[in-house]
């Protein structure tokens, strides 16, 4: 692939990145990365991903785009309210960066339907919000040996990872949360500061650019935790649970 006289202009200020460089933007034209939900995370997830050039962008997603969605789902604007958020996507990508291959799956990711999906695609980002959702990801990539960037939400906290289970040293998704941890409120019941959405979803849009362009250090057994309330960060270590059932 050679990059056109806009395409040298758009992506400027990657190609001058030693670490990145025409070779690297190439790259990035030509991933297939899946995003899973179109919500407050996929939000600016998708927005980073489509202005870096990421050739082919995925998203799955069921629901429509609702007023209360608009306070920290930037992805979306008020006159497409009841929309599809896979078609609000779209539209938005499209005025993005008309690069950008968009594949909408207007549909809930379930166990029947989860490999045949996610086999299509390079790397998984999931954002969604519950965690009957975030077992089948994780189980699916797997076993397909996909690496899955994972982010999750509270009122005004976050965390991500990257989770590549399928490799003898590195935990899944499992090995942080084995089972269905009960009865924990989602943001419609709990509220959340929207501009910390914002902040994780940016974070999983670096850190899959990087697993695409193999830059840093993977988060692959470490895990973030972002507070906003106190402005700090700090990683932890997440090991690979020996007595997991899934990864071992």
């Amino acid at each position: 692939m050679t990059l056109n006289d806009d395409q040298l202009d758009r992506y400027a200020r990657h190609i001058i990145l030693k670490q990145v460089g025409g070779a690297g933007q190439q790259k990035l034209l030509s991933a297939r990365v899946l995003v899973i939900g179109a919500g407050g995370l996929g939000s600016p997830l998708i927005l980073y991903l489509a202005a870096a050039g990421v050739g082919t962008i995925g998203i799955i997603d069921d629901d429509v785009v609702d007023l209360s969605n608009l306070q920290r789902q930037v992805l979306h604007t008020t006159d497409q309210i009841g929309n599809l958020k896979t078609d609000s996507a779209g539209d938005m990508i499209k005025q993005i960066n008309p690069d950008v291959n968009i594949i909408a799956h207007p549909c809930r990711l379930s166990a029947e339907n989860a490999e045949k999906i996610i086999s299509d695609y390079d790397i998984i980002a999931d954002g969604c919000d519950n965690f009957d959702t975030r077992f089948v990801v994780n189980d699916a990539c797997l076993k397909l040996k996909k690496p899955l960037v994972s982010a999750a939400l509270s009122q005004f906290d976050g965390q991500i990872s990257t989770f590549k289970g399928y490799l003898a040293d590195k935990p899944c998704y499992r090995c942080f949360i084995p089972a269905h941890p009960g009865n924990v409120g989602n943001c419609a019941e709990a509220g959340i500061l929207g501009a910390v959405a914002g902040v994780l979803g940016t974070m999983q849009a670096v850190e899959v650019l990087k697993e695409l362009l193999d830059l840093g250090d993977s988060l692959a057994g470490k895990l973030v935790l972002y507070d906003a309330l106190s402005a700090t960060s700090r990683t932890i270590k997440l090991p690979k649970d020996p007595g997991c059932k899934f990864c071992n």
